[in-house]
């Protein structure tokens, strides 16, 4: 149980932090609805749940193999953040809210799911969290057992989290008028740009 506890705290302590993911949900479900957030979210915490399984198994080699790459992967995460951003902001301004309500069954909720899997997985800093959490606990985890707890607590936190953005999403979409909704549309995606943005000037800075 104790294992178990150490992954739900570690679910948390990686998807309430509000970043691009948690913000493009929330946009998601509050432009297509609570089924197209709820995917969303599903691919991030489904990015959690392999991180989480990997960190379990081999988390201090992984963490060491994956040190070369964190430089690349941080400018790729910067990369598509900017472009998912700046393609969001593109779409409100060309086509207006009208298009936004109507592409609500142009994207099916598998490629929504893949989107935010691809774009979760891209983050480094993850499995090095993970990693460093099961290191820091000792001898909780030399059980395979221990370990199956740990990655089942981490999973159903994630997706929990990850629902609530979905449902608060949803709950907005249908209750905020339509301007109200481009407003919190154009806010979220600016953040997003603005968070790879960040992301990039960590990189030129050696942060």
């Amino acid at each position: 149980m104790e294992a178990f506890i150490k992954g739900a705290f570690a679910g948390y302590a990686i998807a309430i932090p509000v970043g691009a993911i948690a913000i493009l949900i929330v946009d998601m479900a509050l432009r297509r609805g609570f089924q197209a957030g709820f995917f969303a979210g599903a691919g991030a915490a489904s990015a959690d749940l392999i991180y989480a399984s990997l960190a379990a198994i081999a988390g201090q080699v992984l963490a060491v193999r994956l040190a070369p790459l964190n430089v690349p992967l941080k400018v790729a995460s910067g990369i598509v953040l900017i472009g998912l951003g700046g393609y969001g902001l593109w779409g409100i301004r060309k086509q207006g809210h009208v298009a936004l309500e109507t592409n609500r069954t142009e994207q099916s909720v598998g490629r929504i799911y893949q989107q935010f899997l691809a774009l979760t997985l891209l983050n480094p800093a993850t499995v090095a969290y993970f990693a460093s959490l099961i290191l820091g606990g000792g001898a909780v985890l030399d059980f395979a057992m221990d370990r199956m707890l740990f990655v089942a607590g981490a999973a159903l936190a994630s997706v929990s989290w990850q629902t609530a953005l979905a449902v608060f999403g949803s709950v907005a979409g249908k209750r905020l008028p339509a301007r109200a909704q481009i407003i919190t549309s154009i806010i979220g995606n600016l953040m997003v740009v603005g968070l790879g943005i960040a992301s990039l000037i960590r990189v030129v800075a050696g942060g």
